[in-house]
């Protein structure tokens, strides 16, 4: 079938920044392969299966592809750090039109039930001891997801802060963008720990850290509210809420496309 048929799932002018950073298709030794198949329909799949959280098998026939073809494809693209490099595109484009606020930033986590287990997964403390892994968030003012991660759901939330500030970008991207450095950083009292604390001052970085035994959570205001609001975009997807790749750097992959999604829309939504 034609491309009308599903070009509803893309947003309109994000395969334009992906196509450059697809890596280019190669022809199968033993014959046959995908070498026919656009890579924007293989795009568009791919965001299918996250947006609708479908199995692979249970692809629609309107893309015309079968199920190995697309999940190889997805397979290969991850290994190659597209979602990350199309996130910081994204993210790029966002900061040059004075869109992404970085000068504070906000961190928080989120639980997922996993269906099949895999690794990074562990009881989690707040789902009766079910197993699942830990979405790791850093946002900025607005809600725009800057970073992402995945721990295991009994991993301390704290654990995950250097990494997220350090590294700045999905796991998975072995490219680095631009540098966002963030001045302020806004999180509940999971991370109040005084070695973080002297860390992010040693890094010049204002810290607003819920104090425990001494205030409350909530006393972050709009920011944790916020921070809220994006993890609920992110679990939207129903391929990352439950988690169903046992892999976790396939989850992160998706995790990261989700990611992309988000600020392209927010993208979208102010510039049009």
């Amino acid at each position: 079938m034609g491309r009308g048929t599903w070009s509803w799932i893309v947003p309109d002018g994000l395969w334009e920044i992906a196509k450059p950073l697809i890596p280019p298709s190669r022809v199968r030794p033993q014959g046959g392969g995908t070498q026919d198949t656009p890579d924007e329909t293989l795009f568009a799949a791919i965001v299918y299966v996250l947006v609708s959280g479908c199995a692979w098998r249970a692809l629609p026939p309107c893309f015309g592809i079968s199920k190995s073809t697309a999940h190889r494809r997805f397979l290969i693209w991850s290994r190659a750090g597209v979602w990350g490099r199309l996130h910081e595109a994204v993210l790029h484009r966002l900061d040059d039109t004075g869109l992404a606020d970085v000068t504070r930033v906000v961190l928080d986590t989120a639980h997922v039930r996993a269906k099949k287990g895999g690794e990074h997964t562990g009881p989690s403390p707040v789902d009766r001891g079910k197993p699942g892994p830990k979405m790791h968030i850093l946002s900025d003012t607005n809600g725009l997801p800057l970073a992402v991660g995945v721990s295991a759901a009994n991993v301390h939330d704290s654990e995950g802060l250097k990494p997220m500030i350090v590294g700045r970008q999905t796991k998975h991207d072995p490219f680095r963008g631009r540098c966002f450095k963030a001045q302020r950083l806004h999180a509940d009292k999971a991370y109040d720990i005084p070695h973080l604390r002297k860390w992010l001052w040693g890094k010049r970085i204002g810290v607003r850290i819920a104090r425990k035994g001494i205030e409350s959570g909530e006393r972050l205001g709009r920011r944790r509210w916020v921070i809220e609001r994006t993890m609920s975009w992110l679990s939207g997807y129903r391929r990352l809420s439950p988690r169903y790749e046992r892999n976790p750097r396939n989850y992160l992959a998706f995790l990261g496309l989700a990611a992309a999604l988000c600020c392209y829309k927010r993208l979208v939504r102010i510039t049009t």
